[in-house]
């Protein structure tokens, strides 16, 4: 087993793993019924690979979902901590984002032109996010492929840098991790013919003499980064960081994107509004139109006028950007709709107070039992790593990833009604989850840390 068992008792643990799995199948009869079923005709037996990947011995099916809770097919209710991590990061089935989609859903869906809503929806992007000129995706993914096209093509340069450790989606060019120091391809990535190292750079995350060594060579166009790096588990930027970065960064003539899709969750307009970043263009996916498909891309006024003028000099026929539903009639009735009533001041601030409940619980927790564990929260979302400080870079962040501990932490608390995010130890709160839901969590936590100790 990677990672630490400082403080804990390992037999235990591994008791009460087996205790847990046998009890998980016993309380979900139906959903064993549906696995079977569907390991006929989907592949791996889910819809998505990665759906096996919970810990869990057979895929949970849900039924059904609202606001901060879902119940199973077997009936049983949970408290969702998870929230699609992060695509219903404002609750699942917002009603005003439920209610436009009723609407749309007698008006059309796709029609390769634009709707009213589109206007209205890029000026509430442009006041959020202080960038003036915006398009749109299915998932950041998309965005995010598309903006380093879109780039590459205004700077003439072909080189992207990212941190060590990033997650962007399934973008190819971001599949590269440094391993012992040396850039390296991901051997997880399937099937990617194209050496990558070609054209992407990789340092590490507050590592400032690494990028400014990197940048230095000029053929970087941009850096595309989260402010926060969240998919490795939490990694914060070190004090003066991100000033120091984007100086660097302009002054080698790079661009900076910023992609907020999990970091949304510091404010209204984002990380970078809260803490006065001014990024060349940002992303945000998963939340934006409220668990609807769909994602958003802008630029400063200077970029865009270069991304136009490349699309001028460029040769009629396809640009390799946009697919046929992006920005289709329904996804922007949705984001319309989340945007205006759904994101607002009043429920960032409900779930700002939440999730600082959340964390002082859990850092109470720890302490009480000892343990040498480390929690950080971002705005609504709050994680638990297993280390007694914030790791500051990606190396350090993936030595203290425990997966045999996370998956007896996770399935014993989804056994009492509470899902917290697969892979690593992310906890999310949003405008429907209570301070009653936030103690429940905290009590079984603790309750599970007992029994491992």
């Amino acid at each position: 087993m990677a990672g630490t068992r400082d403080g804990l008792n390992w037999p235990r643990a591994q008791a009460l793993a087996a205790a847990e799995r046998a009890s998980y199948i016993a309380r979900n009869p139906e959903s064993a019924r549906l696995a079977g079923q569907a390991a006929q005709h989907l592949l791996f037996g889910v819809p998505m690979h990665w759906m096996n990947d919970w810990s869990t011995p057979f895929a949970l099916t849900v039924r059904e979902a609202s606001g901060a809770r879902f119940r199973d097919a077997d009936g049983h209710k949970y408290i969702d901590f998870c929230l699609g991590d992060t695509g219903a990061m404002f609750g699942h089935a917002p009603p005003p984002v439920a209610q436009a989609i009723a609407r749309q859903a007698a008006r059309g869906y796709t029609a390769m032109l634009p709707s009213e809503d589109a206007a209205p929806v890029a000026t509430e992007l442009a006041r959020r996010f202080g960038l003036p000129y915006w398009q749109f995706a299915l998932s950041a993914s998309d965005a995010n492929r598309f903006v380093l096209r879109w780039l590459r093509a205004a700077t003439g340069r072909s080189k992207v840098l990212v941190f060590n450790g990033c997650y962007h989606g399934t973008v190819d060019d971001v599949f590269v991790d440094l391993v012992d120091g040396v850039p390296t391809q991901r051997d997880s990535l399937l099937g990617q013919v194209h050496k990558l190292t070609d054209h992407t750079v990789v340092v590490e995350f507050n590592d400032l003499p690494a990028l400014e060594a990197a940048l230095k060579q000029g053929d970087i166009a941009c850096v595309l980064a989260e402010p926060v790096m969240t998919n490795i588990g939490m990694v914060l930027p070190q004090p003066g960081y991100w000033e120091a970065a984007q100086q660097l960064i302009k002054r080698h003539g790079s661009l900076l994107v910023i992609d907020e899709t999990h970091t949304i969750s510091s404010g209204p307009g984002g990380y970078a509004q809260a803490h006065g970043m001014q990024p060349d263009a940002l992303v945000v996916g998963k939340p934006i139109g409220g668990g609807i498909p769909c994602a958003v891309y802008g630029f400063t006024e200077e970029l865009a006028r270069r991304v136009e003028q490349a699309k001028h000099d460029a040769p009629p026929g396809h640009s390799g950007v946009g697919t046929t539903l992006s920005a289709n009639m329904f996804a922007m009735a949705a984001m319309r709709a989340n945007l205006e009533q759904v994101m607002t001041e009043q429920a960032y601030q409900h779930m700002f107070a939440l999730a600082a409940q959340l964390a002082e619980g859990l850092r109470a927790v720890i302490e009480r039992h000892q343990l040498p564990w480390c929690v950080t929260q971002i705005g609504a979302r709050t994680e638990f790593q297993f280390a007694p400080t914030a790791p500051h870079n990606g190396t350090l962040a993936q030595a203290i990833l425990d997966s045999d501990l996370e998956r007896i932490i996770h399935l014993y608390l989804l056994n009492r009604g509470l899902l917290i995010t697969p892979f690593h130890n992310m906890l999310l709160v949003c405008p429907g989850t209570n301070e009653t839901d936030v103690e429940r969590l905290l009590s079984t936590f603790e309750d599970c840390v007992g029994n491992i100790i």
